[in-house]
């Protein structure tokens, strides 16, 4: 029988699977243990969400950053007026991309989320109680209840979070913008906030079983784009440009 070598690459890659199966652990622990105290607070204040929304910027996101050994470093939210709704826009490259939102946007923050998500443990439960918004993508005539019940919601005062690509980008590269995804905000007739994610799909890559990597997060936040006398198409070029140049730029 021939014998199992060791070198440094093999053993590199089992201590990266071990750390790894450790944090992912972690992170389970962590997000049901926060979403378990959150909805009790959700539970006894009566249905209030602002502080259990504000749980997953003050202490989840960060636990999590901590765990992935990852930093967070935020651009431009000095700019923003955070008192008023917006249709925030963002390229996705991870999963980890909510996390990096929830910690930079200094005010409570809803999100667009697939459908799919309504069914995952904790985070479906949460996300609901939190009031946001489900979309599914095999449904029109639903898909289009999705994006006026997210229009409501930004009429209500909240920033809420689309990612307009659709899905995940497997290379980093920044896909065309859907145009549907700036219905709510042509609806609402809130400003749309583009917003540049960057090095999440280092640290959390899209595929693969939870192969984190220490690294370096930035958010780098943009400036409000009117909608009047914009059309869904505009828009989302327009977004998606500034998108571009945000990843070019290096402070």
């Amino acid at each position: 029988m021939d014998s199992i070598e060791f070198g440094p690459a093999r053993m590199q890659r089992l201590a990266w699977a071990a750390a790894n199966a450790v944090q992912f652990g972690f992170t389970l622990a962590w997000t049901a243990g926060l979403i378990t105290i959150a909805l009790l607070l959700w539970a006894v204040t009566g249905g209030r969400r602002r502080l259990p929304l504000r749980m997953a910027s003050r202490c989840w996101a960060p636990g999590l950053f901590w765990g992935a050994g990852a930093r967070c470093e935020v651009e431009g939210v000095d700019g923003v007026d955070w008192s008023r709704p917006y249709v925030l826009v963002a390229n996705h490259q991870s999963v980890i991309d909510i996390c990096a939102l929830f910690r930079a946007v200094p005010v409570p923050l809803h999100f667009l989320l697939k459908q799919e998500m309504a069914r995952v443990p904790f985070v479906g439960w949460y996300a609901r109680a939190m009031g946001m918004v489900f979309i599914p993508r095999d449904n029109r005539r639903a898909a289009t209840a999705s994006l006026r019940r997210s229009a409501d919601l930004v009429r209500s005062g909240a920033i809420l979070c689309i990612f307009p690509e659709g899905t995940r980008s497997h290379d980093r590269t920044v896909a065309e913008f859907k145009p549907g995804a700036f219905q709510a905000a042509l609806a609402a007739g809130a400003d749309v906030l583009p917003v540049a994610l960057e090095g999440t799909g280092a640290v959390l890559p899209p595929g693969g079983f939870f192969r984190v990597r220490p690294g370096t997060i930035r958010v780098r936040i943009g400036t409000p784009i009117a909608v009047a006398g914009r059309d869904r198409q505009a828009l989302a070029q327009e977004a998606r440009a500034q998108v571009l140049a945000l990843l070019q730029h290096r402070s």
